[in-house]
């Protein structure tokens, strides 16, 4: 299928590494021209060299998206050299995961900046421009923390909630004006990120990490965990034109591990 991709300017924060950089691979595939936003210049590069390894051309950010003034000046570069951003896909900032008995209210002030703002501080400034040009979609990546909690997620839990509003309310407000807004929700997923919340895991339940992991792909109707790629799939797919009457969705990629009717 024809995703009708080709020359579009897509951006993507968080680029650097994991799904983000899953994701770029994928609009690349299709024939779009990509921007990625990272926190480190140095990762920034080294997914740059690899994309141009596989044969592709990106162009890289830095930027602590947590900086309102920074995130605007990220975007607007990227606008400028590359031309009107047509996709944008939220894949940055993680929030800490820690067990509910060591959160502090800092925690909980710290989840929201590291994953609420880093998203709201792009898509502010660049979904105002999308309705300027009457056209635009925004794909953000969500945890499914933000729709079944868990007692080692909380402060981020609550910040991916906020997110998975603010998502289905920006559908709404700029639906008229040309702009698409979904979310996706991705359980636990092969990245580094993976690391940091096994070992939470598994120190609330006093295990290995190990065996934080072995029970985690059990627990999983689909037999495996994700991959960064699974999540790509569904984000290119959602942010195309062939998903054009797809709007304030919010989807679930859990692999059927929680049963639920939304």
């Amino acid at each position: 299928m024809d995703l009708q991709l080709s020359g579009k300017h897509v951006l993507v924060t968080g680029g650097s590494r994991g799904i983000g950089l899953a994701c770029a691979r994928a609009f690349l595939a299709e024939g779009a021209r990509v921007s990625l936003i990272g926190r480190r210049r140095a990762h920034l590069d080294a997914a740059i060299a690899e994309l141009k390894a596989q044969g592709h051309e990106a162009l890289g950010y830095d930027a602590d998206l947590t900086d309102a003034n920074a995130a605007l000046g990220a975007v607007t570069a990227a606008w400028d050299a590359t031309g009107p951003i047509d996709i944008l896909v939220n894949s940055a900032g993680a929030a800490l995961r820690t067990p509910f008995h060591e959160l502090t209210p800092q925690d909980w002030q710290a989840a929201m900046q590291a994953k609420f703002f880093t998203y709201i501080n792009v898509t502010d400034p660049l979904i105002k421009r999308m309705a300027e040009r009457g056209t635009g979609a925004v794909v953000n990546i969500v945890g499914m923390g933000g729709k079944v909690a868990t007692t080692t997620h909380l402060a981020g839990g609550a910040a991916n909630a906020a997110l998975m509003l603010a998502s289905a309310g920006l559908a709404a407000a700029y639906g008229p004006r040309g702009v698409r807004v979904n979310a996706v929700n991705p359980t636990v997923t092969l990245t580094d990120r993976m690391a940091e919340g096994l070992a939470a895991d598994a120190r609330l339940r006093n295990i290995s990490t190990e065996e934080a992991l072995r029970q985690a792909q059990a627990r999983m109707p689909l037999g495996r965990l994700a991959v960064p790629e699974d999540i790509a799939n569904a984000v290119v797919f959602l942010a195309s034109p062939r998903a054009a009457y797809i709007s304030g969705a919010v989807l679930s990629m859990d692999g059927a591990a929680t049963p639920m009717v939304v």
